[in-house]
C-alpha cells in the first residue's frame, strides 16, 4: 500500500473509532415523535412578519419583556441586559451569564432568568440580586424561562438538571427538566412538575388559573391548573406542533403567544428514533451546527383551549427568523431571536 494510502485509511480509521466509541456524558434515548403535521390550514405559510421593525439592541435578544412606561428589556448572548427606549438602546447591567428568560415585577424590577442556574433580580438601577441558585442544597442546572403570578409567586423552568448544555439535552431526549415556583415571601422553591422535556417557555393564564410550560422536544405544550377543582392536575395543552416551540406569553386577552424556533425537521424526526446517531452527532464540534438550520419565522396565538387563533410568518427568514420569544403590549407584539441583532415589533393585528 502506497504510503499516501496508509495515511489517509489509517486517519479514516481513527476518525470512525472516534465518532462511534469516544465517550460522551449522555445517553440518548428513542423516541418514535408523531408524524409531523402538514403546513397547511391553521398552520399555512404566509408573510404577516414582513413588515416586521427591528429595534437595534445588540446580538441575541433571546427573550423580551415589556416595563409600563412602555420601553423594552432583552437580555444579550455577550450577558448584557438592555433596555430600549425613545430610539437607542442602553446597558442595564451584565450579569456574567446567558441571559434568557424575564419579566418585570410590580416593583418595577426585572425577574431574570440566567442559564447558568440563577434567577434573578435586577432593580431600576442595575443592581442585581440572586432569589435562587439552588434546590435544597444541590445548585440548580439550566434555567429558561419565568412568568410572574399576581400574588408575586415566580414560576420558572429548569431546562435541564443535567447539563447547561442546551444541544446535549436536545440530543440525548430525557427528561430533565422541571416547572418551579419560588415564593418571595418565604424565599423558597416549590417543584409543581419534573420529569419534562426540556422545560422552556413558561405562561400564566389571564385569570391566574393555570400555567403553562412548553415542553420544546416533545413539541408539545403542557398545563399545570393552580386553581379550581382540578388544581395539582396537570395535562397536554397542545401537542404535535408544526415547529420547536420555545417562549410563549399570555396578554390581557387570555391569548397565548408562541414562538417556534424553526418548523419540524423530517431528519431530526428520523434521528430521535436512532440514539446512535445522536451519539455521533454528540462527539462532532458545536460550530458544525450552526446555521444549519433554515432561517425561518414562525409565531401562533393560541386561546384557553389550545386552538390556533393566530398565525404569523416568514417562509423566508428575510425579515426576522429564529423566534424564541413573543410578547404583546397594547397593539404590538415584540419578538426575541438568539439569531438576530434587533428586537421585532409587528401589529398585533387580527387580520392573521
Amino acid at each position: 500500500m502506497k504510503p499516501w494510502l496508509l495515511g489517509v485509511t489509517v486517519s479514516l480509521a481513527v476518525l470512525a473509532a472516534y465518532l462511534l466509541f469516544w465517550p460522551i456524558p449522555i445517553d440518548p434515548a428513542r423516541w418514535t415523535p408523531p408524524e409531523a403535521p402538514e403546513l397547511a390550514g391553521a398552520y399555512a405559510p404566509n408573510d404577516a412578519l414582513a413588515g416586521v421593525e427591528r429595534l437595534d439592541v445588540g446580538r441575541g435578544p433571546e427573550s423580551v419583556a415589556v416595563a409600563a412606561d412602555g420601553s423594552v428589556a432583552c437580555g444579550l448572548e455577550d450577558g448584557r441586559v438592555v433596555r430600549w427606549a425613545d430610539g437607542a438602546a442602553e446597558t442595564l447591567t451584565d450579569i456574567g451569564g446567558r441571559p434568557l428568560g424575564m419579566a418585570f415585577d410590580a416593583g418595577g424590577n426585572l425577574i431574570v432568568c440566567d442559564l447558568y442556574g440563577r434567577l434573578l433580580s435586577i432593580s431600576a438601577a442595575g443592581a442585581i440580586r440572586e432569589l435562587v441558585t439552588e434546590i435544597d442544597g444541590v445548585p440548580l442546572g439550566l434555567v429558561n424561562d419565568l412568568d410572574l403570578g399576581a400574588d408575586g409567586t415566580i414560576y420558572f423552568s429548569e431546562s435541564s438538571t443535567e447539563t447547561m448544555d442546551t444541544l446535549l439535552d436536545l440530543l440525548e431526549h430525557r427528561p430533565h427538566g422541571r416547572l418551579l415556583a419560588y415564593h418571595p415571601g418565604t424565599a423558597s422553591v416549590e417543584v409543581l412538575l419534573d420529569g419534562l422535556y426540556y422545560a422552556n417557555g413558561v405562561a400564566i393564564s389571564a385569570d391566574g388559573s393555570f400555567v403553562l410550560v412548553v415542553e420544546t422536544t416533545e413539541y408539545r405544550v403542557r398545563r399545570l391548573w393552580l386553581t379550581g377543582p382540578r388544581q395539582g392536575e396537570d395535562e397536554v395543552f397542545i401537542d404535535n406542533l408544526p415547529g420547536f416551540p420555545d417562549g410563549i406569553s399570555c396578554d390581557d386577552n387570555g391569548t397565548f403567544w408562541l414562538a417556534l424556533m424553526n418548523p419540524r425537521n423530517a431528519f431530526i424526526d428520523w434521528t430521535l428514533e436512532r440514539p446512535w446517531i445522536r451519539k455521533v452527532a454528540a462527539r462532532l464540534p458545536l460550530a458544525w451546527f450552526a446555521g444549519a438550520a433554515p432561517r425561518y419565522g414562525f409565531v401562533l396565538g393560541l386561546d384557553e383551549n389550545g386552538n390556533v387563533l393566530h398565525n404569523l410568518q416568514d417562509p423566508s427568514g428575510k425579515h426576522y427568523a429564529g423566534i424564541s420569544s413573543v410578547v404583546r403590549h397594547g397593539d404590538a407584539l415584540y419578538l426575541g431571536s438568539l439569531l438576530e441583532d434587533a428586537i421585532g415589533r409587528v401589529g398585533a393585528s387580527a387580520e392573521y
